[in-house]
């Protein structure tokens, strides 16, 4: 720009310069020729102005040049950044209309599991109703044979009643007269007992020893022989000199596995069965084999147990807690899955009572199966009917009674009895299963939960 001054300031003076010799013609006569020297300096001066200039407008032109190929490249550059955002934006929408469709799927599944939630409840509400309604009419019949019962003038009135009163009776002389017919028998199985146990100490103080001493020592005896019971009937027979467990059994003489009846301290007495097979007794409180049983049973049941001891059956809360509560027991679980595989786990624990919803706290001591209970945790026992405060809804979504942490889906040996083709995940979640801690799920074909006390 400089430059470009110069030469505008310059020119003028050039032209001046010429034509001022040609007005001085006019004006005045002409004196002495004036050297011609000082036109070539000023031509020199031109061309110098005109060279600067030409360098000034190259230097420019370079300068311009340049500023407009960064001005392109920063284009291109937007360009490019445009193109790219496009791009992006493309895909932004692509994945917000596929994330619409989800969601439309989703509110579409919602709407389902609400409606289906709203089925159960009325579902849950007309059984409820169902119930109340059994409960008053089983009242209702209870008062009317109450009334029968006290008031014989009017019971003749009712010739069914009667006759259905009779049978009753019947039956209940029956079941009295097998009963003594029982003690009988065990007061005769027990006079023997104490008979050969006087006779074998006898041969020992003597040194006599005979072969039908050995084949009798040597020879385990079988359970006591009595009618099949039920999880919740009991001997009537004395129960003062009753075992406490399984263990006082063997501890007895009683070395084949089977029915007893033990009396825990604090406690009435009642029947467990006593697992030997592995040569050390244990008192078993929980059996699966084969589906026979169904275990989503309600809270009462729970606690009061339920089952055959002969087959699968649960032996109770409180008769659990009465048991563990006269030492320091061990809990042993035997597992096997449907490849016949068999594992095993034993813990030092401590059950809780009623009120803290026989809270239930393990610690591994043996064993092949990693993580069986979650240790070190208070496991609350639930069912679909008892929820502990803070619990999930694990027996909801789960099947069965179990002791749960926080978090449902670790384990569960109460669940429904799956065979082994379940293959909907939901269905065998909902079965026996153990699942170790970020790993897959064990599908169980039997189990057994026992009780041993501390040596």
């Amino acid at each position: 720009m400089h430059t470009i001054k110069l030469f505008l300031f310059v020119v003028p003076l050039v032209i001046a310069s010429r034509v001022d010799p040609d007005l001085s013609s006019f004006d005045s006569v002409p004196s002495e020729p004036k050297s011609r020297f000082a036109m070539l300096d000023d031509v020199k001066i031109l061309a110098n102005g005109l060279l600067q200039l030409g360098h000034g407008l190259k230097d420019f032109v370079h300068k311009t040049k340049g500023q407009i190929n960064d001005i392109f490249q920063k284009l291109n550059i937007f360009d490019q950044s445009f193109y790219d955002l496009s791009l992006q934006t493309n895909e932004i929408k692509e994945e917000e209309k596929k994330l619409r469709r989800t969601t439309s799927k989703l509110q579409v599944k919602n709407e389902e599991v609400k409606n289906m939630s709203l089925e159960l409840n009325s579902k849950l509400e007309n059984l409820l109703e169902e119930k109340t309604a059994l409960q008053n009419k089983v009242r209702a019949l209870e008062e009317q044979l109450t009334n029968l019962i006290e008031n014989p003038s009017g019971a003749q009135e009712h010739p069914e009643v009667t006759s259905l009163k009779s049978f009753v009776e019947q039956q209940d002389n029956s079941i009295r007269e097998l009963l003594q017919s029982v003690e009988e028998q065990y007061k005769q199985l027990s006079q023997q007992h104490i008979q050969i146990k006087e006779i074998e100490s006898q041969l020992r103080k003597t040194g006599i020893q005979e072969p039908t001493e050995n084949s009798l020592s040597s020879k385990s005896r079988a359970p006591r022989t009595t009618p099949p019971l039920h999880l919740n009937e009991t001997k009537t027979t004395e129960q003062d000199d009753l075992p406490a467990d399984c263990s006082a059994v063997y501890i007895r003489g009683e070395h084949t596995s089977g029915v007893y009846t033990i009396k825990p301290s604090n406690s009435q007495g009642f029947n467990v069965y006593c697992d030997t097979q592995s040569g050390s007794p244990w008192t078993l409180i929980q059996h699966r084999k084969d589906g026979s049983q169904n275990f989503n049973k309600t809270w009462e049941n729970y606690e009061k147990g339920f089952g055959r001891l002969d087959g699968e059956f649960w032996l109770g809360l409180e008769k659990i807690y009465a048991i563990v509560q006269q030492s320091n027991y061990i809990l042993r679980l035997e597992l096997q899955d449907w490849k016949d595989s068999k594992h095993y786990a034993e813990y030092s624990f401590h059950l809780g009572n009623h009120e803290t919803n026989y809270t239930l706290h393990v610690a591994e001591i043996a064993g092949n199966i990693p993580e069986a209970l979650p240790e070190h945790r208070d496991l609350m026992f639930s069912t679909w009917d008892h929820r502990a405060k803070g619990q999930l809804y694990c027996p909801e979504s789960y099947s069965g009674g179990w002791w749960w942490n926080d978090v449902c889906g670790e384990n569960n040996l109460n669940g429904k009895y799956n065979k082994p083709r379940t293959k909907s995940k939901p269905e065998r979640r909902r079965g026996i299963y153990w699942r170790p801690q970020s790993k897959k799920l064990y599908s169980i074909k039997s189990s057994k939960m026992m009780l041993q006390p501390i040596t």
